[in-house]
């Protein structure tokens, strides 16, 4: 995102969301057997309300992502500072905060669903689920992008408000794909045996 809007426009917001897309499929093939390919609070959380994940680990997970989203916001204001927005999350211009709340909550939703029925255990392992989950995300990138730049990431979102300073919607980039993952996995054990999910 930062290159697109120091280029005026030249990757095009369909390259973005491919290069999201293929940049998560790239990470799960390399950590999700050191990891499971944790890169997103929501997730973890989502993986530790199925019982999938040990809650006593989500701390550490989440200190982790946000260590990794921090560290990335700061080498693109180091070597962009031109970017008026590194890549922070934000309503279209018009678009009501209560429906981009409602967007991430649905991204999230389906993202989650996604993740719980490919992964092995709490661990995001293996061909299908590297092209899948890109998959998912490059779609969604691409559909929801231009109204809510389809976060579906709560620590994706904080990081460039902590050097943008731009917190008026990150209540709803925290809230709404937390809520969407556990809501995934709750719909999940309705129609799944109560160990799957």
């Amino acid at each position: 995102m930062t290159i697109n809007e120091i280029t005026n426009g030249s990757i095009s917001h369909v390259g973005v969301a491919i290069t999201w897309g293929l940049i998560v499929m790239a990470m799960i093939y390399a950590f999700g057997e050191i990891s499971g390919a944790h890169f997103n609070p929501a997730v973890t959380i989502g993986f530790a309300f199925s019982k999938k994940f040990p809650w006593k680990k989500v701390p550490l997970y989440i200190v982790a992502q946000g260590v990794g989203a921090i560290f990335a916001v700061f080498l693109l204001w180091f070597l962009f500072p031109e970017s008026q927005f590194l890549g922070e999350t934000t309503p279209a211009l018009g678009f009501p905060p209560y429906k981009a709340a409602i967007l991430e909550f649905l991204l999230t939703f389906f993202l989650m669903l996604v993740i719980i029925n490919v992964s092995t255990g709490s661990r995001e392992i293996g061909t299908m689920a590297a092209i899948a989950i890109g998959g998912v995300i490059l779609l969604e990138a691409m559909f929801a992008g231009p109204m809510t730049k389809a976060s579906m990431n709560p620590i994706r979102s904080i990081a460039p408000a902590l050097f943008t300073g731009n917190f008026q919607y990150l209540w709803l980039y925290i809230l709404a794909p937390i809520l969407g993952a556990i809501s995934a996995v709750s719909s999940c054990k309705l129609v799944k045996d109560d160990k799957c999910c």
